[in-house]
């Protein structure tokens, strides 16, 4: 018995592309992949603002299937990385199984299959669903008493405008983290004034992010596979030395959080100033920051950092709890995704109509990153535990996409008709994620992003090797199947 099962993908950014990619490798036909922008590229066509730059060496932030050999920078803009995953897309033939403009609304398992429906009342039924929905998607916005009186522009970072026009302007920045940083360091240059609102100071280290990629290695790395390959098979096995950093304590991450302290005191030689800039927390903790020109940026005559709290907005400006207002013309809010979202706020119902929203509600919950209890025949791309914070994401995303795919082939034999993991074993896999986070940098003592809102940390604590040896293997025992009696009988072949 043979079937091609139908399956929806829902999201066009990296983790999508990935899935779809392999699947249809291995010989899967009916793949559609639903985007609710208007355009694929995930996180790097929702974000465009000034100075948006990718913290992960070019010839790494790419596709193993799909190297790259001409990257115009060391460290790639977020239009250059768009135009590569559209033509990677292009390359791949997946254009035509992309629909646009195709916001999930819900998600819904009912006898056996998923209904999942659009905004624009368009409905898909599939036999397994993806969600390759991301990490960073969904504006956090804060609750600022008056925001909404502000009578310049308020941006976030994630939707920006760009007929915005941010020169000679007196521009605040709200956030500290890599988008802060950046935006800082592109509006300082033509703003009139820009005062950076950092409550916490970020570690930033410094690193070439503005470089050029030089013009001898474009030309060697296009006119000699072999050595592509072997550059990019050599940044993926440096990784690890960045999860060692990461998960143990060790001389070298020692070095790495010394080299964060000489980036702040080479660079910030007022000592009031440094120690104003100087975090509470050891370096890493938080996702970490590089930047080859914030501190300069701050420096200028026409910047200012205030870590002062803001008590409220003024449709002129920003009072801090000092009793300061800050006269402004334009506010920008680098504050950041809800990063522990992932498909929400989709309805997602699963086994018995069992919802996502409850089943979450003290934060995501997946085993192996891969799947959810109480709800069969689904999986994510890069969801729950995947922000590796170390290895690479697109690594991630091809071996969890392969994970899913020898599923598809188990279905389409007809060994089962719906699969879906245990409480237990993903129990199993949180309580042991858990115990290896600790001795982890993340769990030095910092709020980040990385905790939810029970208090765990949502990366992934073990190095690529294991990583590669979890996604490698189905345990049987970790799930449940059920086998459908008339479509057995019937020897269906849809």
């Amino acid at each position: 018995m043979s079937r091609s099962p139908r399956v929806i993908v829902i999201g066009a950014g990296v983790a999508g592309i990935t899935t779809a990619h392999v699947l249809i490798r291995r010989g899967f036909t009916d793949v559609t992949i639903l985007e609710k922008g208007s355009a694929a590229g995930g996180v790097w066509h929702w974000n465009k603002y000034p100075g948006l730059t990718c913290d992960v060496p070019s010839n790494l932030y790419q596709f193993g299937f799909a190297p790259k050999p001409d990257w115009e920078r060391m460290f790639a803009t977020g239009p250059q990385i768009k135009a590569y995953l559209n033509d990677v897309i292009d390359e791949l033939g997946l254009r035509s199984r992309i629909e646009l403009n195709a916001e999930v609304t819900s998600a819904v398992f009912n006898d056996g299959e998923w209904t999942v429906a659009l905004a624009d009342g368009r409905v898909f039924v599939a036999d397994f669903v993806v969600m390759a929905t991301g990490v960073l998607h969904n504006p956090q916005v804060p609750d600022i008493p008056g925001l909404d009186t502000f009578t310049g522009p308020v941006v976030h970072s994630a939707r920006w405008d760009d007929t915005v026009e941010t020169r000679g302007r007196r521009i605040a920045v709200i956030g500290s983290g890599s988008t802060g940083v950046q935006l800082v360091t592109a509006l300082q240059r033509e703003a009139d004034r820009i005062v950076h609102f950092s409550r916490t100071p970020q570690w930033v280290m410094w690193a070439p992010m503005d470089r050029r990629q030089p013009r001898l290695v474009t030309a060697l790395l296009t006119r000699f596979p072999a050595l592509r390959t072997g550059l990019y098979q050599t940044l993926l096995s440096g990784s690890g030395f960045l999860a060692d950093i990461a998960t143990t304590p060790s001389w070298r991450r020692r070095a790495v959080q010394q080299y964060a302290r000489l980036s702040l005191r080479a660079q910030v030689r007022d000592r009031a100033d440094r120690a104003a800039l100087t975090p509470d927390y050891e370096p890493m903790c938080k996702r970490q920051v590089l930047s080859g020109g914030y501190y300069r940026a701050i420096q200028a005559s026409n910047a200012e950092v205030v870590d002062t709290p803001i008590v409220s907005v003024t449709p002129s400006g920003i009072i801090t709890d000092d009793g300061v207002e800050h006269p402004l013309d334009m506010i920008v809010l680098a504050t950041g995704f809800r990063a522990h979202d992932y498909m929400r706020p989709m309805d997602l119902r699963g086994r018995d109509g069992m919802r996502i929203d409850d089943v979450w509600a003290d934060g995501p919950r997946a085993y192996r990153m891969s799947a959810i209890p109480g709800f069969p025949n689904l999986f994510t791309t890069l969801g729950p535990n995947s922000p590796t914070g170390s290895i690479s994401l697109q690594y991630t995303a091809e071996r969890t996409a392969e994970f899913i795919a020898r599923w598809l082939d188990r279905f389409a034999t007809g060994e089962f008709d719906t699969v879906e993991v245990t409480d237990e074993a993903t129990d199993d896999f949180l309580a042991a994620a858990n115990s290896a986070m600790v001795p982890t940098v993340w769990a030095t003592g910092c709020d980040s992003w990385y905790l939810t809102p029970a208090g765990d940390v949502d990366l992934w604590p073990y190095d690529r090797a294991t990583l590669t040896a979890m996604l490698a293997e189905h345990r049987d025992d970790h799930f449940r199947f059920t086998r459908t009696s008339e479509l057995a009988e019937s020897g269906d072949d849809r």
